[in-house]
Parts: C-alpha cells; sequence; structure tokens
C-alpha cells in the first residue's frame, strides 16, 4: 500500500470510530508507532483536524465533513455479497437498513459500475437451512437499547410455550445454533438469561437506564454456551 492510499485509510478509520489508538492503526496498516505519527501529521498539514485525548487516541473533531467517496468494483461486489447474507441471517428492520444503505452506495457508483453490479447481483445465490428464522423485526430495537444502555420489556414464550412479560436489560446479542439470541439481565429472575429473538412475541422499548451498574462482559457470557456453533 502506497503513502496516499494508507493515509486515506487512516482517515476513513477515524472516522469510523470515536477514538483510535496509534497501536491499532499501526496494526490495520502494519506500520510503526512512528510512522503513525508522522501520518496523522501529514493529515494535520492537509487541513484535517486531527485531535488525540490522552488514554483514548486519535480522533476527528466534531464537525469535520469528509464528503462520500467512490468505491472500487471490488468493494462495491463485497457490500452487494452480505446483502444476501443480510437477508439470510438478519430480521427484516436490519434487512431494510442495509438495503438503504446499500442503495446510497449504488448511487454515487459511476455508470459502468452500477451495470456490473446488477449483473453480479442476478449470479448470486444462498441456500439458507430452513431452522433459521428471521420473520421478525427486533434486531434494530435491540440494538439501541444495548447501546443506550436502556430497559425494554418483552413478551417471551419459552421452549415450553409458555408466555411471561419480563423487564430486562439487554447486554449484547449472539448468533449461534443458527438463530439470534439476546443475553440479558432479567428483573424476574434476577440472574443473566439467553432469549431466543424468535420467540420474542412483543418488544417495547423504555427510557429507563440501566439499574444495575456491573453487567458481565459479553465474551464472558459466550464462553458459557451450550455450543460452540
Amino acid at each position: 500500500m502506497n503513502r496516499i492510499d494508507r493515509l486515506f485509510g487512516i482517515l476513513t478509520l477515524l472516522q469510523s470510530k470515536k477514538y483510535v489508538t496509534a497501536e491499532k492503526i499501526a496494526d490495520k496498516f502494519g506500520i510503526s508507532i512512528r510512522t503513525v505519527y508522522r501520518d496523522v501529521k501529514a493529515l494535520g498539514e492537509q487541513g484535517i483536524p486531527v485531535s488525540f485525548e490522552q488514554n483514548k487516541g486519535y480522533f476527528i473533531v466534531l464537525g469535520y465533513f469528509l464528503p462520500p467517496v467512490s468505491f472500487s468494483c471490488e468493494e462495491a461486489n463485497a457490500l452487494l455479497l452480505m446483502e444476501s447474507l443480510v437477508a439470510g441471517f438478519a430480521d427484516k428492520s436490519i434487512q431494510t437498513h442495509y438495503s438503504n444503505a446499500l442503495n446510497k452506495v449504488k448511487s454515487v457508483l459511476r455508470g459502468p459500475q452500477k451495470e456490473k453490479l446488477e449483473m453480479l447481483n442476478n449470479n448470486i445465490r444462498f441456500q439458507f437451512p430452513p431452522c433459521i428464522q428471521n420473520d421478525y423485526e427486533y434486531l434494530s430495537v435491540l440494538q439501541n437499547a444495548i447501546s443506550s444502555k436502556v430497559m425494554v420489556q418483552v413478551d417471551y414464550k419459552n421452549n415450553k410455550s409458555e408466555v411471561s412479560k419480563r423487564n430486562i436489560e439487554p447486554i449484547g446479542l449472539i448468533f449461534y445454533a443458527f438463530s439470534w439470541h439476546l443475553i440479558a439481565w432479567c428483573h424476574w429472575r434476577q440472574e443473566y438469561r439467553d432469549f431466543k429473538v424468535s420467540r420474542i412475541l412483543k418488544i417495547t422499548p423504555t427510557d429507563k437506564p440501566f439499574e444495575k451498574l456491573d453487567h458481565m462482559d459479553l465474551n464472558a457470557y459466550q464462553k458459557l454456551l451450550p455450543v460452540h456453533y
């Protein structure tokens, strides 16, 4: 990778996250920390407001906007391929958001790129096992609750077809055993529970912040899962 491409890559990385450490930049682009310092300085010399906060990393100063950039055919093809995976493994809410985002990508493609993408779209197929059930619209709501750390109320049907209403604090989503599972602190049970998302009958967002302040790490919970796939 030449330096111009690397500088653009660093800028894109900085715009995709709130903070990025020098170590992460060095690892991603295979360069030394000293080279990271030089590259960040070069971005500043080009008028890009990169700042640094101790113990957090580099960040783009709020208010800076980079106009949409062009995509290579390979990048656009990769996004198109993911659309098929999203259709199979995500629910209707995520499918809608991804489709809208992909349309924005397509809008900045050149004419020949759009033609190739359309041709490729007609020649990609996925066959998913019938055990995958995603005919619901909860993942987007749950993502917002997890990131905002607010409780949700769910009507849930367990594997015995028993329905209960739960107030829960969602800490993460894990896809395993061909299903999405919501890991959350259940106020009724007073313990962490694994809710199969396809068994949620109704979900009601709330504005109530988490009451439990010391939630376990999702990686730690993942080690307790009954299967490894």
